[in-house]
């Protein structure tokens, strides 16, 4: 039976709190990330994903290890595969999403608002006439907001007028999450892939320098197209090749109302196990090398290699 990390509670490293999918240990210097299995969807934990937490937690890792000559990242070690140690910085309160291409079905997603009529995304016009999942001529700095209620999609002015960066920050983190997004295109293009858009947190450590921190172009923060059937697809009309998440949620709203539902049906194996065997597939197509499964029992093997960050 494979062993799944539901949650932790090591609290010989510190004050925990619980994120969607991390756990996250505060110390006075540092964080400790810990991916779980955790699997969320309708604003609520689904499912256990076997291995799903080392996926994220290395492929984040390989990513900030490629990209570390464009910004400092926040890793300061990676004692387990499912940890990351990193250092603690001040958030800065923009999440920097980067579109390659005219694509997406959700209210924010830019084809949807492309489809409505609008065609300024963040400070660039879009031409009328563009079909879906083609390539903008540029990648597109389309920023929201970081709330405690929601994240708001606001232009540069409104994000500088009601206080939440500077704008010389805000030129800063548009020119680094640029720069990264170039270079992710590049690197997953040599992997077969195309990076479609994603996602980047930044945060300032004592000397107010720019730190990129959180995850980096993973299959839950970015999207991935498969590049050699794509122009292919493209002109038949077809939808590009995905990493599907989505089959998982569909069996939930088919056998249940996952947003009203107090108690949810449990998620059969076979979609489980095909959830995990497509992580693994991305991990090894993203990063080139073979999916080494850590030690098991997990929450073992964290205790003994994290036994040098406890407090007490």
């Amino acid at each position: 039976m494979i062993d799944v990390l539901k949650e932790t509670n090591l609290s010989s490293l510190g004050e925990r709190r619980k994120g969607k999918v991390r756990d996250i240990y505060v110390q006075p210097e540092r964080l400790i990330l810990v991916s779980t299995d955790r699997h969320s969807s309708f604003d609520r934990i689904i499912a256990h994903i076997p291995h799903k937490g080392q996926v994220l937690n290395q492929v984040s890792g390989w990513w900030f290890n490629e990209t570390k000559d464009i910004i400092p990242n926040h890793v300061l070690a990676t004692p387990d595969p499912n940890v990351t140690v990193a250092r603690k910085c001040t958030l800065v309160p923009v999440e920097a999403v980067m579109r390659g291409y005219l694509t997406g079905v959700t209210s924010t997603a830019i084809w949807t608002r492309y489809s409505n009529g609008e065609r300024n995304f963040g400070g660039t016009t879009l031409a009328d006439g563009l079909k879906k999942n083609t390539k903008l001529p540029e990648p597109i700095f389309d920023p929201t907001t970081k709330e405690d209620l929601h994240d708001r999609a606001l232009s540069r002015e409104d994000m500088i007028t009601e206080g939440f960066i500077t704008k010389e920050l805000f030129e800063k983190v548009r020119h680094t999450a640029t720069a990264l997004f170039k270079r992710g295109q590049e690197v997953a293009a040599r992997q077969g892939l195309i990076l479609v858009d994603t996602k980047y947190e930044f945060g300032l450590d004592e000397n107010e320098n720019l730190v990129l921190i959180d995850e980096i172009h993973t299959p839950d923060s970015s999207r991935y197209w498969q590049l050699e059937s794509f122009e292919e697809r493209l002109a038949k009309g077809e939808e590009p090749e995905y990493f599907d998440k989505e089959f998982l949620r569909l069996w939930f709203i088919e056998h249940s109302d996952p947003y009203k539902d107090e108690v949810l049906p449990e998620a059969p194996h076979e979609l489980v196990e095909e959830m995990s065997r497509r992580y693994i597939q991305m991990y090894e197509q993203i990063t080139g090398q073979k999916f080494v499964p850590g030690e098991q029992p997990i929450e073992a093997r964290l205790e003994k290699n994290l036994k040098s960050y406890t407090l007490n």
